[in-house]
């Protein structure tokens, strides 16, 4: 028994050519659409990652706020947040040297950075730094700058001169010592020393230091901040612990400084040269660490 076919059409080269440029579209179409799709991925994915959580914000927090205790001898201010890429996200500061007040120093700006994974990039100024209020802050603790040969210096100085100094302590004053040893000289601490370190950086921490901090200015003589030191050290953990690192900073270290409160010595940017020479006679001042002087265009005497 026969089976009927269909009569199979002719060939025909131009419907063939049209149908094999249809599939291939199609399939092209199909494979762009598919990495396109992946590229967005890529790209998308990793920024969201960074960016969930308020991480960028706790990045500034943390790494804003660290750079400014690894530049102590700076002015810094962080600037808004932040530039997200799909590998890293980063943020810029702007920094200038510190200066006795009234006077003018050059502002640079710089760039941190960190890693898809969570790691801070090269970092400007720290150690490269070495300015004289940095070489002042290396000396506390050390047996340089003796109170008698200080005493020789600012007496070759004119009084009204404007100047910038470490004034380091006999022994480390506890919270409540510092707060009524200041208040009584109605002294102003633009920022304390919160540790012992000779040969290095020591953590110095001031007013402003982390401006999203309680301020208790009333409380600490020109709102030296040691509450919103220990409000920045409660944010952290071990996790943070290698990015601190690289800012010449450990979470142990800051922990410990942070509790115990004992201020080894101040940073002045205020007083004239003749409260100085009254200052270095004071039994509680082991030594004074002068930085810089100037004129204070601004308020002459």
């Amino acid at each position: 028994m026969s089976e009927d076919f269909p009569e199979m059409p002719d060939f025909d080269p131009k419907l063939t050519r049209k149908a094999v440029r249809r599939g291939l579209l199609r399939t092209t179409s199909s494979v762009l659409a598919v990495l396109l799709a992946l590229a967005l991925v890529a790209v998308a994915g990793p920024i969201v990652l960074q960016t969930r959580d308020g991480r960028e914000q706790r990045m500034v927090d943390v790494l804003g706020t660290a750079f400014k205790v690894y530049n102590p001898a700076y002015r810094v201010v962080t600037n808004d947040c932040c530039e997200v890429t799909p590998l890293s996200t980063s943020f810029t500061v702007t920094a200038e040297p510190l200066r006795p007040v009234g006077a003018i120093s050059p502002v640079s700006t710089y760039t941190i950075s960190q890693s898809l994974f969570g790691r801070v990039g090269h970092l400007p100024l720290g150690r490269n730094a070495n300015t004289r209020l940095s070489q002042s802050l290396y000396d506390v603790g050390t047996d340089l700058a003796r109170k008698e040969d200080v005493r020789k210096v600012l007496d070759r100085l004119p009084g009204d001169l404007r100047a910038l100094a470490v004034v380091e302590f006999s022994a480390p004053l506890k919270p409540e010592e510092l707060q009524s040893w200041l208040g009584s000289g109605g002294r102003c601490a633009q920022s304390v020393v919160y540790e012992r370190r000779p040969g290095a950086l020591p953590i110095t921490w001031g007013a402003i230091t982390w401006d999203r901090g309680t301020f208790t200015e009333d409380k600490e003589g020109c709102g030296v901040g040691l509450s919103n030191f220990r409000s920045w050290v409660a944010r952290l953990d071990e996790d943070d612990d290698p990015n601190l690192r690289r800012f010449d900073l450990t979470f142990d270290r800051l922990r410990k400084a942070s509790i115990s409160g004992l201020a080894y010595a101040y940073v002045d940017e205020t007083s004239r040269v003749e409260s100085l020479r009254k200052l270095i006679d004071d039994p509680h001042v082991r030594t004074i660490r002068l930085a810089d002087v100037t004129f204070d265009l601004d308020h002459p005497s």
